[in-house]
């Protein structure tokens, strides 16, 4: 049971600032527009399975596709941090949100087309980006050392963290119009900035990281 809470702890922090459940609303709520509460409800729930079964993907078999493709986990970092901070960029360099909801509000009536949209982009990359690939690959690395009892539990632990991150999802879509109804529109825009900025740290530091790793092992 330690060595579940252990892991669980570790993939839930890890995995909670790239996630990052508030923001990603935020920006959600960018995307769709002005949209009825059932719009959001049924979003809000595909998303979270969405972003599950996607995280347990990579979690299962994102190593044993890069030992196939012989791609090594600092290219991983390099190529996923660049791809997040232009994420970060673009966002950014966004124009005002209030008029995003404008252009967005006829379409989002129509729950189909938004529906046809739940795992690209709603789920990948705006929910679980690359930096989340990255933090995914990561910990299996970690959790397969060796093949023992202990590994297992440590796929466990990392497996309820992603269930339990994926329903802070859902709570955070489902309720993301309620979130900004008391937040004028500017302070919308200007936390959307900020948010973008960190993204672009984050992509930043995460391809200096496998940078670092790259130059390492030329010296080496």
């Amino acid at each position: 049971m330690l060595i579940v809470l252990k892991y669980f702890g570790l993939a839930f922090s890890a995995l909670l600032p790239v996630v990052n459940p508030l923001g990603s609303a935020l920006v959600l709520l960018g995307l769709v527009g002005v949209a009825p509460a059932d719009v959001f409800r049924t979003l809000a729930r595909k998303i979270a399975i969405s972003t599950t079964l996607f995280l347990l993907m990579v979690e299962l078999v994102g190593a044993a596709l890069l030992n196939f493709f012989g791609i090594s986990l600092p290219v991983v970092q390099v190529a996923g941090g660049f791809v997040l901070a232009a994420m970060g960029w673009g966002l950014l360099n966004e124009k005002d949100a209030s008029a995003n909801r404008e252009q967005t509000s006829a379409a989002a009536a129509d729950l189909s087309s938004l529906e046809s949209q739940v795992f690209y982009p709603f789920t990948f990359p705006v929910t679980a980006g690359p930096g989340c690939i990255v933090v995914m690959l990561t910990l299996s690395a970690h959790a397969s050392r060796t093949k023992t009892l202990e590994d297992i539990l440590g796929h466990i632990g990392i497996l309820l963290a992603v269930v339990s991150l994926s329903f802070t999802v859902f709570l955070s879509y489902r309720y993301a119009p309620k979130i900004t109804q008391k937040i004028s529109s500017q302070t919308v825009h200007g936390i959307l900035r900020v948010i973008a900025f960190i993204l672009l740290c984050i992509g930043v530091q995460i391809a200096w990281k496998g940078m670092q790793m790259l130059l390492q092992s030329v010296v080496k």
